[in-house]
């Protein structure tokens, strides 16, 4: 896990200037979760009175924009055009920067080739299922509460089902900064970066949130 909490780190801050390294592999976001692990849903707005205080002790991030809002749809308008083929090079470089990540997944644990990765049809399959689930967060941004909904459903599936350490989706979160700051660096300016590092920002949020939840500290210590 070589530089892991270093890029989880990074991810919060506003996103450098990065360079181009070898095939890149992507993120955890996950399947859909089975109707008994959805409970009812928390929002950005209307929240139950002791999620409200389980919140005051994590730092809320800084809301979006209009602007802003407008900006992420804008570039993501762009990069969904080539769905697959970013979600694709995201998990890999995921897989390949990170690979303990594969523990959580029995269909590429043994694959360590990124060209066999790129090629494997499962891996293709979990790249637009990440890819889908981003496009329903932005293309809801200005439903706080379906994001939140969509969000917390994402948390408690990778916390109850899949068991995956939330730290991973800090690095995820990171390697996606990376690769559209790489692949769509034209329209990638500060600005632009500054929005989706917020974004990115408020996906962990929920998701950790999601985590709290479910008592992940518990589950967590007795898994291990």
């Amino acid at each position: 896990m070589h530089t892991l909490y270093s890029l989880a780190l990074c991810f919060c801050c506003p996103l450098r200037q990065l360079r181009r390294s070898s095939p890149p592999p992507q993120p955890l976001i996950p399947p859909s979760v089975p109707a008994s692990g959805a409970s009812t849903p928390w929002c950005v707005c209307g929240m139950e009175k002791d999620k409200e205080d389980e919140d005051e002790g994590r730092e809320r991030p800084e809301p979006l924009t209009d602007v802003e809002r407008g900006i992420i749809q804008d570039t993501w308008a762009r990069v969904y055009q080539s769905c697959e083929d970013v979600g694709v090079t995201i998990l890999i470089r995921f897989f390949v920067n990170f690979p303990s990540a594969k523990q959580y997944f029995s269909q590429f644990q043994d694959m360590e080739d990124p060209e066999e990765m790129e090629k494997s049809s499962q891996l293709r399959k979990h790249a637009r299922r990440v890819m889908n689930a981003i496009n329903t967060v932005v293309e809801n941004l200005h439903d706080p509460e379906k994001v939140s909904s969509v969000l917390i459903l994402v948390g408690k599936a990778h916390a109850l089902k899949h068991k995956v350490e939330p730290i991973y989706f800090k690095i995820l979160s990171g390697i996606i900064l990376e690769i559209l700051a790489e692949d769509f660096g034209e329209c990638f300016t500060t600005e632009v970066q500054t929005s989706w590092t917020k974004l990115m920002a408020a996906l962990y949020w929920h998701i950790t949130g999601a985590y709290t939840e479910v008592g992940w500290l518990k589950l967590s210590s007795s898994a291990v």
